[in-house]
């Protein structure tokens, strides 16, 4: 064997190895793709406005199959085509849902369906109004949280029951806030009222200007469970501090 034919082996398998590794990478990257596009998104808790389901520090997978998809399903709203596709079911009066916000379509929101297409809402003294039927809640009692400028709030968590019979626990500082008494709020066909579960911390469809009602199209897909909560002392990549700072018991919790 010539002294060129030794020298050239190593050289090819060296090229080879990283042709090998580009591969790799690049089935890796397209692999996350498809399943970001089409199964599921990760998604974190960036406000106190859906406490106490909730919380700033969680981290969720959505589901981007149960709506269907939009231009939206796909990064940067790169999805190239108008209304939706493989939408065999729409959203329900109380799922938890991510969208874009209708505004501003760079911005995801995180909030819960409450208004359905045709329906009538108004908020009247804090309680909710669905077709000019009140909307039934339950005293809990009182509660503390830590709101989103890291001091103390105390609220009074009721247990809210949706027309579909859907149960879900509420936040509201009292009935006298600015979105405690509303207009009647109309919404238009294939728009869906948004709403957060701490009522009275949360920019949400009542304020028509910054949300108002959300277009089908808008959605990006249903909450479904925690894969990952800290308290909010530490991101999720500084592994160091895991120990001290994750939420072990809200790990794997399904989003109700």
């Amino acid at each position: 064997m010539s002294t060129t034919e030794t020298q050239t082996k190593p050289k090819e398998k060296k090229e080879e190895s990283i042709g090998d590794l580009a591969k790799t990478a690049f089935l890796a990257i397209l692999l996350a793709m498809v399943i970001r596009t089409f199964l599921f998104e990760p998604f974190n808790i960036p406000s106190g406005s859906m406490v106490p389901n909730l919380l700033v520090g969680d981290y969720l997978f959505v589901s981007k199959y149960s709506y269907g998809y939009s231009k939206h399903s796909f990064p940067f709203s790169a999805g190239g085509f108008e209304g939706r596709v493989a939408n065999e079911h729409l959203p329900q009066r109380g799922d938890i849902a991510v969208f874009k916000l209708p505004t501003n379509t760079s911005i995801d929101y995180i909030k819960r369906v409450i208004g359905l297409p045709d329906d009538k809402l108004q908020m009247i003294g804090g309680q909710l109004y669905i077709n000019k039927k009140i909307v039934p809640r339950e005293l809990l009692g009182l509660k503390e949280y830590t709101n989103d400028f890291g001091s103390t709030s105390e609220v009074v968590e009721y247990m809210e029951t949706l027309p579909n019979n859907v149960m879900h626990i509420m936040y509201e500082r009292d009935d006298y806030q600015s979105l405690d008494n509303t207009e009647e709020f109309t919404i238009p066909k294939g728009h869906y009222f948004m709403m957060g579960d701490n009522r009275d911390n949360s920019q949400d469809s009542r304020v028509m200007s910054q949300v108002g009602f959300v277009p089908l199209e808008n959605f990006v897909g249903q909450a479904k469970f925690i894969f990952f909560s800290t308290n909010g002392s530490a991101r999720i990549y500084e592994i160091w501090k895991w120990p001290f700072t994750i939420r072990y018991d809200r790990l794997f919790d399904k989003i109700l």
